[in-house]
């Protein structure tokens, strides 16, 4: 099969479209042959070694692929040849083929296409946990979100809207703060680039308070990290959660004494071991995502797509922070 391949740490340029062995299905696995595979930031940290996880070379990037099961371990129940599925792969997903633990599949609901069931999983699913286990978010609540038309972001703006909150989208275009309207973004800030001097991150902390209200937000969900947070959580009101998601802009020094005087949290979110540690929870969600996609409440937004020649350039653009939704390799017609 072909996969594009991590060979030595790097940027997307270093990826090389080569042949590689089979995978074979072992027990309580299935080998997949993959359709599409969505690329999501840690696609970027994974091939720099930058990662929370470091897969020993070479190895495909590629986290939630979208395919048709080609084979079936001993052991798998439930599944058989032919179905089409969603699986969350960790890595590997950018390759003609790859074997996953039956236990990471979904089953891929007619009617939708390969490149919407890849772009799915990971960011709603991340974002689930966060907005309910993580940040307790309810109805009449008031939710920040910073990056707002990323994947991420959108599934944040989505999800906070099904669950009956008042959304902010913070953004750093026009074309995305019409991004985050279309998802259902009640009201949008659009926010100069880092980095910021004092002045500069005085003034978007006066923005973000103009639109938290007197009571100041909620909940604030920050995959963005970097300048942005202090600003974000100046911002947050009492007993409020803020959401560390991810630190594409940097990580963030916090003033803690802010914690204290607003008696807020900042929480991490960590959904990959989150799942490991509750499956049971975990599932429900999934099964909660399922209800809202049919429902029409959520929708992948997917909003480029490469061929898989090239699958770098789609990294590379995820790298850049130019992708408004989600980008997905087409890796079989």
């Amino acid at each position: 099969m072909r996969a594009l391949l991590s060979k030595a740490p790097g940027g997307p340029e270093t990826l090389e479209l080569s042949e590689a062995p089979d995978p074979v299905a072992g027990a309580g696995q299935v080998v997949i042959a993959v359709r599409a595979c969505a690329i999501n930031y840690p696609d970027v940290l994974i091939i720099e070694d930058k990662y929370q996880f470091k897969p020993p070379r070479p190895f495909a990037p590629g986290g939630e692929v979208a395919g048709v099961i080609e084979t079936v371990g001993e052991g798998v129940t439930g599944w058989a040849v032919g179905d089409r599925v969603i699986a969350m792969t960790g890595w590997n997903g950018l390759a003609e083929k790859v074997a996953v633990d039956a236990v990471k599949l979904h089953r891929l609901p007619d009617g939708r296409s390969f490149e919407e069931g890849s772009a799915l999983m990971l960011t709603y699913a991340t974002t689930i946990h966060a907005l309910l286990d993580r940040g307790r978010l309810g109805e009449g609540m008031s939710l920040l979100v910073l990056g707002a038309a990323g994947g991420v972001g959108l599934a944040a703006v989505e999800l906070g809207k099904a669950f009956g909150a008042r959304v902010v989208a913070a953004v750093s275009s026009k074309e995305k703060a019409e991004a985050a309207r279309a998802a259902g973004a009640d009201e949008t800030i659009v926010y100069d680039r880092a980095p910021f001097d004092k002045e500069a991150s005085k003034a978007l902390a006066d923005r973000f308070k103009a639109a938290g209200g007197k009571a100041g937000f909620d909940v604030i969900y920050d995959p963005v990290g970097g300048d942005y947070a202090e600003p974000a959580l100046r911002s947050l009101g009492w007993e409020g959660r803020y959401l560390v998601v991810g630190f594409p802009a940097g990580i963030p020094r916090l003033p803690l004494n802010l914690t204290l005087l607003k008696s807020c949290d900042v929480c991490g979110v960590f959904w990959g071991a989150f799942a490991a540690r509750d499956p049971q929870a975990n599932a429900a969600h999934a099964e909660t995502l399922f209800r809202l996609w049919e429902e029409a409440r959520i929708a992948p937004r997917v909003t480029q797509t490469f061929a898989f020649e090239r699958g770098g350039e789609a990294i590379a653009a995820m790298a850049a922070r130019q992708v408004i939704g989600k980008a997905v390799v087409r890796v079989a017609p």
